[in-house]
């Protein structure tokens, strides 16, 4: 088996080569669509948190469905990683991959599984498609296999690191059994597999139409000009930036165990058609699971570098090209085994803002003050009444955004990381789970004043139905702020309650497994927003209507406006 080469074909029309490059992009959006179709877990079907595309035969990214932000381009370096653990010749038509490894490309955290399909013609491997999807359950120590208080990798669930799923077209029953016998939920587990497969073999057949509608040459041709294409458009992008050095600081408080707070740096350096992102300086990795791997790291990056160059391209490998990371091994953003990784994501997102945060002062009109950052995970598992049956929720929670320089933050809306996800529907909630939600509303808590607003974030409220349910939950800016831009406030914290039956509150920033008992109360809190410009020079009539619409309390008003009601 070897990978197909060009030498010596002709060039196709370049209308032929465009109705290519389309339909090469337009085949992760009918990934996207077979995902949400087959999928058993409302955490795919309906929050959306899996990403689909294809690879060139070396691993390239061509094409990338809607879905998590926070899994661009983790799609391609799985690619790229498999190669290390097997040889050419050892990768056979039919065959379908399995990885979830922290550590290597395309790692996150081990709820996060990918499925990889290499796409052979005349025995010549041309492609490979890719599912990246979060499965409620991976076995470990707490059900939902997330948790903040895991010191190694072990305790986190099950480990895959690119085994073959399929070989030559035959289910490996060994490892079918291993995943069906060592999860609290094989059902939804297995059929979320299943899903990935399905969807990454549409994503085959469509590749394999068409080199038989157009032929394999073409086909080629068009994946390297469609790389070629993102890269000459980021680079024209580049030279607009203002060129120079620009550096933030942050911080993470905790890490799940109590440790921290620990800090966080960036250099950013654009000059030469180049951009530069240097870590150096970013705390030593945590002995809780609040950590990232450098796989993760890349992925924040180029999030934000794809929202300062062209967002408006469909994402590709050549539109990275142009940019360049530095991180020494070791730290919180670039953990190395057994490190635990959990709580990836907060770490993940904060090194997103934190570029984010170094950049903003120079691109005024393009990045907002600092937002919720965060993705609150939720996480919620108990037993049925009626049933007895194992219920795990997993979500992740809307937020605040920063307010820009001519216009008020977005309220209750997702974080960088989470991208084109969604809230699970209160209906299929309360249906499939021990729980009833009796509040979903933004808030009006302190914070986010300016000219301009910080976005609103938002309270939910969970009634436990179940005789005792479980919360395991984890955010940062419990403690720190999302931060304000040109004299506005900073917004306002992320944390978690649990109000007893005495009506005694305990407040969280980091949880696992915290028993709540039937008819006990799990109150969530997201952030606000930081706001832009001094809240002075907001128009006496706008903060009369903040007030009327409810955004802001009457206190707030005569504070931080001098309304004087």
């Amino acid at each position: 088996m070897s990978v197909v080469r060009k030498t010596g074909y002709e060039n196709p029309d370049i209308f032929t080569m465009e109705i290519i490059k389309d339909s090469i992009v337009a085949l992760g959006d009918e990934m996207f669509n077979a995902m949400i179709r087959t999928s058993m877990s409302p955490i795919i079907y309906e929050t959306t948190d899996f990403a689909v595309g294809a690879t060139d035969a070396k691993g390239n990214l061509l094409a990338q469905g809607n879905g998590v932000a926070g899994f661009l381009v983790t799609l391609d370096t799985a690619v790229q990683s498999l190669f290390d653990h097997y040889a050419l010749d050892e990768i056979c038509d039919g065959d379908v991959f399995i990885t979830n490894s922290p550590y290597e490309g395309g790692g996150t955290h081990l709820s996060d599984v990918v499925i990889l399909v290499p796409i052979f013609f005349e025995d010549q491997l041309i492609a490979w498609t890719v599912n990246k999807a979060h499965w409620t359950e991976v076995g470990g120590a707490q059900p939902g296999s997330i948790s903040t208080s895991a010191t190694d990798i072990y305790q986190e669930g099950l480990h895959f690191r690119f085994l073959k799923l399929y070989e030559q077209g035959r289910l490996v029953r060994s490892l079918h059994d291993l995943i069906r016998d060592n999860v609290r939920l094989p059902e939804s587990t297995l059929g979320d597999m299943h899903a990935g497969v399905a969807a990454a073999k549409v994503g085959a057949k469509r590749i394999l139409d068409l080199v038989s509608k157009y032929g394999c040459t073409s086909i080629l041709l068009a994946m390297d000009e469609l790389l070629d294409y993102g890269e000459e458009m980021t680079r024209v992008e580049l030279e607009k930036l203002p060129q120079g050095e620009f550096e933030a600081e942050d911080l993470i408080e905790s890490d799940g165990l109590g440790n921290g707070p620990f800090h966080i740096r960036v250099k950013v350096t654009i000059a030469e058609g180049r951009m530069l992102m240097d870590f150096s300086g970013t705390a030593a990795q945590a002995p809780g699971p609040i950590n990232v791997s450098s796989s993760g790291l890349v992925t924040a990056t180029r999030c934000v570098f794809k929202c300062i160059t062209n967002p408006e391209i469909p994402a590709n490998g050549g539109c990275f090209r142009a940019l360049d990371i530095v991180c020494p091994q070791g730290t919180l953003f670039s953990a190395v085994k057994p490190a635990p990784v959990s709580l990836y994501y907060e770490t993940d997102v904060a090194a997103m803002e934190l570029v984010w945060k170094a950049l903003a002062p120079a691109l005024k009109n393009r990045l907002p003050a600092g937002h919720y950052r965060s993705v609150s995970g939720t996480f919620i598992s108990g037993q049925h009444l009626d049933t007895n049956d194992l219920f795990v929720m997993g979500e992740p929670l809307a937020g605040g955004w920063g307010a820009s320089y001519d216009r008020d933050g977005d309220s209750g809306q997702f974080s960088a990381l989470n991208g084109e996800t969604f809230n699970i529907p209160v209906e299929l909630f309360e249906t499939r789970y021990g729980i009833q939600v009796e509040q979903y509303s933004l808030h009006n808590a302190d914070g986010g004043g300016g000219e301009y607003l910080g976005g609103k974030g938002v309270v939910i409220d969970y009634r436990v139905t179940a005789e005792t349910a479980y919360l395991t939950y984890g955010a940062t800016r419990g403690e720190s702020r999302p931060w304000g831009m040109e004299g506005g406030q900073n917004g306002s914290h992320n944390y978690a309650l649990v109000i007893r039956e005495d009506g005694k509150e305990e407040r969280y920033n980091m949880c696992t497994t915290v028993p709540v008992k039937r008819g006990e109360l799990i109150r969530i809190f997201t952030g606000t927003g930081g706001g832009y410009g001094d809240p002075l020079k907001r128009p006496r009539q706008q903060v009369s209507m903040d007030l009327k619409n409810g955004y802001i309390t009457t206190e707030q008003a005569n504070q931080q406006f001098n309304l004087g009601v």
